[in-house]
């Protein structure tokens, strides 16, 4: 993992002393409001505004429920005298984003509560005035709980702290699983091979899944491996090939920053991309890969995998729910987890690592903060199996009890539905939040543990290839690499970063569809730097310099 540098420790010492005062008391809340909080609960009951991106639950309420009127704002309104409300709502990021946008640099009322996926945005809601300093909220009204919980990850603080004051928090803060490799064993077993785990392996595999019927068909119509290259070389989630660079380039994977011995260097332009590229060359030119993937995007690229036409994709452990259907579409599939290959040197290969989906950002007319934490830590009860969740947020939704036995398949529910429902979906997280990220909680199961609580039973409950692929994660969590650079975009990636990414991902297909020489790598490296790279560098370092320089401690007078 990356060392800790002065940047890092700058970050948690400012949040440790802005967690000190943090505790789980309602002291009252600063809102002009004849609300009172009793017993946990608000009477009257208040309203939260709120905006949300939601295209993965769109169309997937139940029971007649909708957008403001659910199961999970009943609950908070009966439970805690909270109402929810959505009053913006966008589809896609792009979409959510320029509405949020559109909302900020207008008249109307904003949300109260708002989370942003987008640095540039962070920073412009920030400059704009319109949203709220929370160092005294999160001193006065965060919860022990979740203090424990954000101690642990400080540098997702880093982009909403300008000069001392803190702006937001992250959404549920979580190191999320690793990559592992999903494999047709049944194609494995036929040609008599062992899961690779190394470059060399992987290339024998993926030449036999393309060459020698592996499917038993008669026909020369499959290949070995699947991902997708439209938006990069490094999706960190699905349909991934970040594993083949990490081979040759060690920990500078495409598209992140890393930090070594204190500076910040750029992956895409680091050594050994362009061994990766030549590899990846030759085996596009010999129908190992998918055809199209330039024009795949990570989702689209399952497709193929699903039809039983590619031998191997690599994801988080969950894809396996996404792809599975191989095995009914199939007769005789079969998909295993394994681990990522080694790389050249023997060393592990490398991902990318997320600690936190978006940040918390409040309307700066917000005073309900302390209605926030309490319904917020609320919803943390999933994550420990405790309080009002203790075995998911809704029965009959997300699980159910039947004959007095907790299930969590919903085809088995008292009332069956198709899908046990996306219920943390509807929350003002957009996912439930969890503490287990890289997959404690199956490594335990696999080791001994009894699923003799919430988090284990569902863990319990899931198939033995999702499970594989989860204890996979745990023992393998130290090849997760978060971006060393979480900032606004400087000054020069405003006017280049755009155009930078575009010719690196459309240098980088060209090279591996043979439309460009090998050699096109070090023109590409040398111009990167003289149209922007280099300046881009130079601030990338001053700002993690500076992020280190500021006393933030001071300022916020909590020395």
């Amino acid at each position: 993992m990356m060392k800790k540098t002065s940047a890092i420790i700058t970050t948690a010492l400012l949040l440790a002393g802005l967690l000190a005062g943090c505790g789980s008391k309602n002291n009252g809340s600063d809102a002009a409001t004849e609300s009172t909080l009793k017993d946990g609960k608000y009477d009257p009951p208040i309203t939260i505004t709120i905006s949300k991106q939601q295209d993965e639950n769109a169309g997937k309420y139940i029971n007649g429920e909708s957008l403001n009127n659910n199961v999970m704002t009943q609950w908070g309104e009966e439970n805690l005298g909270i109402k929810i409300e959505t009053t913006l709502l966008g589809g896609d990021w792009s979409q959510y984003n320029t509405k949020l946008r559109l909302g900020l640099t207008g008249t109307e009322q904003l949300p109260d509560v708002m989370p942003v996926y987008d640095t540039a945005l962070l920073n412009d809601m920030i400059q704009s005035g319109r949203v709220k300093e929370i160092t005294e909220d999160i001193k006065k009204y965060m919860p022990d709980r979740l203090k424990e919980i954000y101690k642990q990850f400080p540098t997702t603080f880093t982009p909403v702290v300008q000069d001392g004051k803190v702006y937001g928090m992250a959404i549920s803060p979580n190191l999320t699983e690793g990559e592992v490799m999903l494999i047709r064993q049944d194609w494995l077993d036929k040609l008599n091979l062992k899961a690779p785990t190394n470059i060399d392996e992987f290339e024998k595999v993926i030449a036999a899944f393309t060459n020698d019927d592996p499917d038993g068909n008669g026909k020369k119509d499959t290949y070995g491996f699947d991902f997708s290259g439209k938006d990069g070389y490094n999706t960190g989630w699905v349909s991934d090939a970040v594993m083949i660079f990490s081979a040759y380039t060690g920990k500078h994977l495409p598209g992140k920053w890393l930090e070594e011995d204190g500076k910040l260097t750029y992956g895409s332009v680091a050594d050994g991309n362009k061994e990766a590229l030549a590899k990846l060359r030759d085996w596009y030119s010999k129908g190992y890969l998918n055809k199209e993937l330039a024009t795949k995007a990570a989702w689209d690229a399952l497709a193929d995998f699903t039809e039983g036409k590619a031998g191997i994709i690599i994801g988080r452990p969950w894809l396996y729910g996404s792809i599975k259907d191989v095995e009914k579409n199939v007769k005789g599939a079969k998909v295993n987890a394994y681990p990522t290959i080694n790389a050249i040197n023997g060393d592990k290969t490398y991902q990318s690592a997320q600690l936190n989906d978006g940040v918390f950002m409040f309307n700066k007319d917000f005073n309900n903060m302390e209605a926030f934490f309490l319904y917020y830590d609320k919803l943390y009860d999933v994550a420990f199996g405790t309080g009002d969740f203790k075995y998911g947020y809704a029965q009959g939704y997300d699980y159910d009890i039947v004959n007095d036995q907790v299930t969590f398949d919903s085809k088995k529910f008292n009332n069956p539905i198709d899908e046990v429902q996306g219920v943390g979906k509807m929350l003002f997280t957009k996912n439930t939040p969890s503490v287990d990220g890289t997959g404690k909680s199956f490594y335990d199961l696999a080791n001994g543990s009894k699923a003799d609580n919430g988090v284990l039973m569902r863990s319990d409950a899931a198939d033995q290839t999702t499970k594989d692929g989860y204890v996979i994660s745990y023992e393998n969590r130290d090849v997760l690499l978060p971006d060393a650079f979480n900032g606004a975009p400087t000054k020069t990636m405003q006017t280049s970063w755009a155009q930078l990414q575009t010719t690196e991902i459309e240098m980088f297909t060209k090279i591996i569809y043979s439309n460009e020489p090998l050699e096109a790598y070090d023109d590409f490296v040398k111009k990167w730097y003289e149209k922007g790279g280099t300046q881009i560098t130079d601030e990338v370092n001053d700002w993690y310099v500076n992020a280190s320089k500021i006393d933030v401690m001071a300022n916020m007078g909590l020395k």
